[in-house]
């Protein structure tokens, strides 16, 4: 049976599509639409529930070394209020997932971690786990929610003073009163826009909701769903796990090699990746220049030679062009190259282009 975030009976009443997704029921979409929030999302504000997310806390000792042997990244070198992005690997050099980690202080970090696998993140964290370190799963008591477009830090000005707005993309601030709740809040998020993402008691969550859109209704935010957020984060090129990685497909061969740090002393996965040497796969940005949309799971040919396939794909809303990302073989594309993608049986003509299809403005400062 699905789980009902704290904020189920907000977004019922503001008439959201409900949908099972990840565990959890959650809006598709509200009755404004999907291009309506993305749209808002890339000029104006959109308000995402997240609160699926999982959170898993390594305090100890022994965390940062915990997380420098599971994680494809170095945490060596964060200080207190640092967000770092990383891969968590199998011993294959596949991917188990993609997270991002907080740190709190030298004996504890916050791990964020896809819905979709938090319970299998959190029984291979506790498997692999040695020394003195706490590993501890609090998703249910978080709530989560992401503030994000060229709005966001004007409407969170009319709650709080600058001085409590973490100052840098990838940092956080904790003990931050908005509306007298307690929140941790980062400069972070997963649309492509500078924006927000907000943790606090799942109790206190309905209330900082709905003061967030009262206070924003005036620099046009709206509430937003889980298809906007898609297509969002697609627009951007940001790969999402099950699609552009999975426990086959290693980090490498996703084009992820700046949160892989191949010169730290070990990582589970890190003999594999050496092993297999130069990655045989490299993801691509494709624009559809014939008539159809390209999804997943789609066959990419170059001179009707099968090259790869699509990982993910939709209509850029912002954009307004069809778009895919896909995985192919390593050599055999470039910027520019004419290839066609197999839609429902018809070859459709697309082109390669560069990644990401929407540039990201500078981080809020």
């Amino acid at each position: 049976m699905e789980q009902k975030t704290p904020l189920y009976d907000c977004h019922v009443a503001s008439g959201g599509t409900i949908v099972p997704f990840a565990g959890y029921l959650l809006p598709v979409q509200y009755p404004t639409g999907i291009i309506t929030e993305h749209n808002a999302v890339r000029t104006a504000a959109g308000l995402f529930d997240v609160s699926h997310m999982g959170e898993i806390v390594f305090s100890g000792k022994d965390a940062l070394q915990n997380l420098n042997r599971l994680l494809t990244n170095d945490f060596t070198s964060m200080v207190d209020g640092q967000v770092r992005y990383s891969l968590m690997c199998n011993e294959q050099g596949g991917c188990v997932d993609d997270l991002i980690v907080y740190r709190i202080n030298e004996e504890m970090y916050w791990v964020v971690v896809n819905a979709s696998n938090r319970h299998k993140d959190y029984a291979w964290m506790r498997a692999h786990a040695s020394g003195e370190v706490i590993v501890e799963d609090i998703s249910d008591s978080i709530a989560q929610l992401a503030l994000q477009g060229p709005s966001a830090k004007d409407i969170l000005l009319q709650l709080i003073p600058e001085n409590k707005l973490p100052a840098k993309y990838y940092t956080f601030l904790k003990d931050v009163m908005i509306g007298g709740k307690e929140c941790l809040i980062s400069q972070t998020g997963y649309t492509g826009e500078a924006g927000y993402e907000l943790y606090l008691p799942n109790e206190d969550a309905p209330y900082l909701w709905n003061l967030l859109l009262e206070k924003g209704k005036d620099r046009g935010l709206i509430p937003c769903g889980l298809g906007a957020r898609d297509t969002l984060r697609l627009e951007a090129a940001m790969p999402l796990y099950g699609h552009e990685m999975d426990e086959q497909i290693s980090p490498l061969e996703t084009g992820l090699n700046f949160a892989v740090k191949m010169k730290k002393e070990d990582f589970i996965g890190k003999k594999a990746l050496e092993e297999k040497g130069v990655p045989a796969l490299k993801r691509i940005g494709l624009k559809i220049t014939g008539r159809g949309i390209a999804r997943e799971q789609q066959d990419v040919y170059l001179d009707n030679t099968l090259i790869g396939h699509t990982t993910s794909g939709t209509h850029a809303p912002y954009l307004k062009v069809p778009v895919a990302m896909a995985l192919v073989n390593i050599d055999s594309v470039e910027i520019g190259t004419q290839v066609e993608i197999d839609i429902r049986g018809r070859r459709v003509a697309a082109e390669v282009v560069p990644l990401p299809f929407y540039k990201k403005p500078p981080p809020i400062s």
